[in-house]
């Protein structure tokens, strides 16, 4: 540990070996430096959409200052996720040599861009391909609670048996967390109740899963809803501890 009250342990004298890390102190300069110049990219990549076919400052910057092309991908990136221009973003932020940095960002934006939408139909609005092609192709570590929770709501309106195997990432008080977000997804689709809730029930779950199952149509905060005995009595059926004829009864009207 550096005392720092020592003049000399910050500013050494001739002879005297240096306790700072200057491996450490290059790579910082490197970042930095990367850093400015990836800004500067950013910024001509505007002035040359200005002056299309007239102007290649932006590749000839990076070509004569050497700037990574891990940090033209990302830049390129998010320069077309706000323009919009959602699929360009995607070829450039999913490079394998691309930096994570931003993926909460990505993720986040992605998913609410059907939503933000309000000109979409109902079916367009719940159109995740391209949050869902980010991450599959970047599979990115989320650093935030809202990402997580975007991404897996997309995965569960999508692929009940994706999204319970994506959950299954994470440590408990997280997993059942998710585990109920993805029941109360398939409630909220009634319309398609019969299907995914199949899906869910037919799944082999793990003796915590089970419980939580249980515990959150019983007395959760969705024991109200008319899917939540029908989803019970469904895995009751696939458990074995009630007949399929008692279920059918109740699955009247649930396609």
């Amino acid at each position: 540990m550096l005392d720092f009250t020592e003049y000399n342990n910050v500013f050494p004298s001739a002879g005297i070996i240096n306790p700072y890390d200057h491996k450490g102190a290059s790579a910082i300069e490197t970042f930095r430096k990367s850093f400015r110049e990836s800004f500067l990219y950013y910024l001509l990549l505007d002035h040359d959409d200005i002056h299309p076919g007239r102007s290649q400052w932006a590749d000839g910057f990076a070509e004569e200052a050497g700037l990574p092309k891990k940090y033209q991908f990302l830049m390129r990136g998010l320069w077309h996720m706000d323009r919009k221009e959602f699929k360009y973003a995607i070829e450039n932020l999913t490079q394998p040599s691309l930096p994570t940095s931003f993926a909460d960002e990505i993720t986040i934006a992605l998913v609410r861009l059907p939503l933000a939408n309000k000109r979409s139909s109902s079916a367009s609005q719940n159109d995740y391909t391209l949050a869902l092609a980010y991450f599959h192709a970047a599979q990115p570590v989320f650093t935030s609670s809202e990402a997580l929770e975007l991404l897996f709501g997309a995965l569960a309106r999508t692929n009940v048996i994706e999204a319970l195997d994506f959950s299954r990432r994470y440590p408990e008080w997280i997993r059942q967390q998710l585990f109920e977000k993805l029941v109360a997804s398939i409630l909220e689709q009634p319309e398609k109740l019969g299907a995914r809730g199949k899906e869910l029930v037919s799944a082999s779950l793990t003796g915590e899963e089970e419980s939580w199952f249980q515990e959150f149509l019983r007395r959760g905060e969705v024991r109200k809803t008319k899917g939540a005995s029908v989803l019970l009595k469904m895995r009751g059926v696939v458990t074995g501890r009630l007949s399929s004829t008692a279920a059918l009864e109740h699955l009247a009207g649930f396609p």
